[in-house]
């Protein structure tokens, strides 16, 4: 054998064995997505040093293409430019998941790629109708029967996680979880399930509003710490209110959001205001805010800097105490 096939194979070899150890902890994703507009797609996950959210570029035909790290199994959410789930999936190092469908319609989205995915899969197209039902109760109960007949399945847990949704009882939902086997859920899906419902409140990255004397904005929830404060008719004591926005520090961001309908009264009421006063409209952009369970106006809701809710509810105080105890 002569010394260039030698070295040609040294070369080989080494090639391979660096993107070995380059690709040993990634993961890839491919979509090809048909009617989605916008150009582009979210992709959100929680990693190993924090919340990974990136947007991917699509092609002419709809196609894109996302490499990412994960060791243990992770859910990686993809979103369309209005923050409307578009498909989630299960991902771990190694994995090649392929995503394939019809954006725009409900469950048109099919997912390829191990045999966690394709069994969740399964499961969806079993329960289509519960999907795509505006009351969930049906949905939540079969998770929990599959659950309780799976307690060896990895997509037991995976369905805690992504799809479950009634968490008023966090002790029903602790028991669930620990009756599944300790083999098939990883700390990389319970801890981020333990973040995500702490105190059964969610994980909000960002929220699509429209902005006073502009368009829609997507704001962005992450990165400090934000006070999202609702209401209602304008008040009649909006200067006390004012007072109280002003006492919160300055590393604190005021969200303003009206809840209601666009109004004249609405300019009127906040002019001479310095900081940002949003409205929410009717529809798919407030999909973030129906999961506070906001069931009184005024309402307040305090995020941390990785976007978790660790407040919500209708007491300023509380807000404040909150927002204030919130390193920077």
């Amino acid at each position: 054998m002569s010394k260039i096939h030698l070295f040609s194979l040294f070369l080989t070899f080494s090639l391979l064995a660096v993107f070995s150890s380059c690709s040993s902890d990634g993961f890839k994703i491919d979509g090809n997505l048909s009617s989605l507009d916008g150009g582009e797609v979210r992709i959100v996950f929680s990693g190993d040093s924090g919340i990974v959210d990136e947007w991917v570029g699509l092609d002419k035909k709809g196609k894109f293409s996302f490499k990412g790290m994960a060791m243990q199994p992770i859910i990686v959410s993809i979103l369309d430019h209005h923050n409307k789930v578009l498909a989630t999936v299960a991902v771990k190092a190694g994995d090649h998941i392929k995503i394939k469908g019809d954006a725009s319609k409900a469950m048109g989205v099919k997912i390829k790629g191990n045999r966690l995915n394709e069994e969740w899969q399964l499961f969806r197209d079993e329960h289509a109708a519960f999907y795509t039902d505006t009351n969930p109760s049906r949905l939540n109960a079969a998770i929990e029967k599959y659950v309780r007949e799976h307690p060896a399945d990895m997509l037991s847990t995976v369905l805690l996680m992504a799809d479950y949704t009634d968490f008023s009882d966090r002790d029903k939902v602790d028991k669930m979880l620990r009756s599944i086997d300790a083999a098939a859920r990883p700390k990389s899906l319970t801890m981020a399930l333990g973040e995500k419902r702490e105190q059964h409140l969610p994980r909000l990255l960002s929220l699509t509003l429209w902005k006073f004397g502009g368009a829609f904005e997507d704001v962005k929830l992450t990165g400090g710490c934000n006070v999202l404060s609702f209401w209602a008719k304008p008040q009649n004591d909006r200067s006390a209110y004012a007072t109280k926005m002003k006492s919160l520090s300055d590393s604190v961001r005021v969200i303003d959001i009206l809840a209601e309908s666009d109004s004249m009264r609405w300019h009127q009421t906040i002019a001479g205001e310095d900081w940002s006063h949003y409205w929410a409209p009717a529809g798919p952009m407030e999909q973030g805010i129906t999961s506070l369970d906001i069931t009184s106006l005024p309402w307040y809701a305090v995020t941390d800097s990785t976007g978790l809710v660790v407040y919500s509810g209708p007491n300023f105080d509380e807000a404040r105490k909150k927002a204030l105890s919130i390193k920077k």
